[in-house]
C-alpha cells in the first residue's frame, strides 16, 4: 500500500506539506480536537478531505480547509506480529476453513488501515483464540473477493475444492464468505454437493473486524461449535440471530436469505425457525424433518449461467422477455405477484418460450407463503402456457437451482423433474 493511497490534489499536498503518511497517529485541531490514525481513501473521492480512524474504531472525514493544526504523534512503522505456533490437540476434532473473501477471516492493520486475509492457522488463532479450545483449525485461501464479485465460476471452484475432502478426517468445513451473495453460494453447494458426508457452514460478518460491534469472531466461533457437535450433514449459513451476542443461528442453505442491509441479524430462515440455534454454548435442534432426500453423495458440479430471473411489475415490457429468449437462455424463473401471477400482456411471449422448450418456473415476490396457480383463472392460464409452480422456493434459490439443473441436462422434461424434486430442503412443508 502506498503511503498516500487514495489521496490526490489538495489532500495529497496537505499531507506532504505536513509530512504525514497513511498509518501515522496524529492529533488534529479543527472544530474540536481529534486523535486517531490517518487512513487510506477510495480513489474516486474528492481532494478536500482526509480520513481519520478514531480510537472508537469509527472513521471520520475531516475537511482540510477547517483544520488549523495537524501534529504527528507517532509514525506508521510496520509492526511485525509474532504468532504463537499452535500444537494440535489430538483430543479435539479437526475443522477446515476455506476463505473466499469478506471480513470474517480477516484482520485489520491499524497502522495502514488495510484489512488483510488470515492466511494461516497461527494467524487465525491470534485473531480468534477461542477457536483453539474448540477444534484444530486448518486454513486454505481459495480467493479474496467481495461477495458481489463472486460468480458461478467461483461456486465451481469452491465445490471442486470441498469435494476433495469428502473422505477426510474433518468434522466439518467452514467457508468464509461475504454476506451479500452468501445465500446464492450456499444454494449452489447444497445442490451440487447434495449428500456430502460432513456439514458445511458458510460464515460472514455484517460488521467489519475493525469495529467494536463486529460479529466476525462470534459467528465463526458459533459455526465451529455447530460443526463439531452436531452430527448432521448439509450446507448451512451461520450468523447472528439478532443484535445481541447470545445467539448464533444456523440456517439451511436453501431456505435462508439476507433480509437487512446492515443488522447483525440480517439472515433469516424464510417461513420457519433456523435449523439450529447456539445459545450461550448450548445447541438447540429445530429441524422438523430429515434434511436431505438422498443418502448418496454423488457430486454434480455443473452449471449453465443462461438462466434469467424476471421480476414482474405493472408496466413490464414483454419485449424484455423476448430479448431473454433471443439471447439463448435455457430457463426463466418468474418472480410473480401474490400466488404466482404475471400480466396477460406477457402471455404471447410466454407461449413463445414454451414452444422453444425453455423451462419456466414461478416463484412469488411475497417473502413468505406458497405459489398457488390454480386459485385464479390467470394462474390456470399460465399453467396451460407451460409455467411450472415452484411451491415456496425462494426466487434466488430457484435461479441457482435452474443454473445447476440446466448444467446437468438439456432435456426440458428432465429439467422440470429436477426442479420439482426436493434435493436439499429447498421446499418446506
Amino acid at each position: 500500500m502506498s503511503e498516500y493511497t487514495g489521496y490526490d490534489g489538495n489532500s495529497l499536498e496537505f499531507l506532504k506539506t505536513n509530512k504525514i503518511s497513511i498509518g501515522d497517529s496524529v492529533k488534529i485541531l479543527a472544530d474540536i480536537t481529534y486523535s486517531g490514525i490517518i487512513m487510506p481513501r477510495y480513489e474516486h473521492n474528492d481532494d478536500k478531505h482526509i480520513v481519520l480512524k478514531l480510537k472508537s474504531g469509527y472513521n471520520v472525514g475531516l475537511e482540510i480547509s477547517k483544520i488549523t493544526e495537524i501534529k504527528k504523534e507517532s509514525s506508521s512503522e510496520k509492526i511485525i506480529e509474532q504468532n504463537k505456533e499452535i500444537l494440535k490437540n489430538e483430543k479435539l476434532p479437526n475443522i477446515l476453513l476455506l476463505s473466499t473473501g469478506g471480513t470474517i477471516a480477516s484482520k485489520i492493520d491499524y497502522r495502514t488501515g488495510a484489512v488483510t486475509p488470515v492466511l494461516t492457522a497461527e494467524e487465525l488463532n491470534s485473531s480468534v483464540p477461542e477457536l483453539a479450545k474448540i477444534a484444530n483449525m486448518d486454513t486454505k485461501v481459495l480467493f479474496s473477493e467481495y461477495s458481489e464479485n463472486i460468480m458461478p465460476e467461483h461456486w465451481l471452484k469452491i465445490a471442486e475444492t470441498v469435494k476433495e475432502y469428502s473422505n477426510s478426517d474433518y468434522s466439518g468445513i467452514v467457508i468464509a464468505h461475504g454476506t451479500d451473495t452468501m445465500h446464492y453460494t450456499s444454494s449452489y453447494l447444497s445442490f451440487s454437493l447434495a449428500g456430502f458426508p460432513i456439514p458445511i457452514a458458510l460464515v460472514g460478518s455484517q460488521r467489519s473486524s475493525d469495529r467494536a460491534s463486529s460479529d466476525a469472531a462470534l459467528n465463526l466461533i458459533g459455526a465451529t461449535k455447530f460443526l463439531t457437535e452436531c452430527k448432521v450433514n448439509g450446507v448451512y449459513i451461520s450468523m447472528h440471530q439478532d443484535e445481541n451476542d447470545e445467539t448464533i443461528s444456523c440456517h439451511i442453505g436453501t431456505r435462508v436469505r439476507k433480509n437487512h442491509t446492515s443488522k447483525r441479524g440480517a439472515f433469516q430462515t424464510v417461513g420457519d425457525d433456523p435449523a439450529f440455534l447456539i445459545v450461550n454454548d448450548q445447541i438447540h435442534n429445530n429441524l422438523k424433518t430429515e434434511f436431505f432426500t438422498t443418502d448418496q453423495f454423488e457430486p454434480k458440479i455443473e452449471i449453465n449461467e443462461k438462466v434469467a430471473l424476471v421480476k414482474y411489475y405493472p408496466g413490464y415490457d414483454p419485449d424484455m422477455l423476448k430479448n431473454i429468449i433471443d439471447a439463448g437462455h435455457k430457463a426463466i424463473i418468474f418472480e410473480g405477484t401474490g400466488l404466482g401471477h404475471i400480466g396477460k400482456n406477457m402471455y404471447p411471449i410466454v407461449k413463445m418460450a414454451n414452444e422453444k422448450g425453455i423451462f419456466m418456473g414461478m416463484t412469488s415476490q411475497c417473502v413468505d407463503g406458497r405459489v398457488r396457480m390454480t386459485v385464479y383463472e390467470s394462474g390456470r392460464d399460465l399453467l396451460d402456457l407451460g409455467i411450472v409452480p415452484l411451491e415456496n422456493m425462494i426466487p434466488e434459490v430457484a435461479v441457482v437451482k435452474a443454473m445447476w439443473a440446466t448444467g446437468n441436462t438439456e432435456n426440458c422434461e428432465e429439467i422440470k423433474e429436477i426442479m420439482l424434486n426436493k434435493i436439499a430442503s429447498e421446499f418446506s412443508t
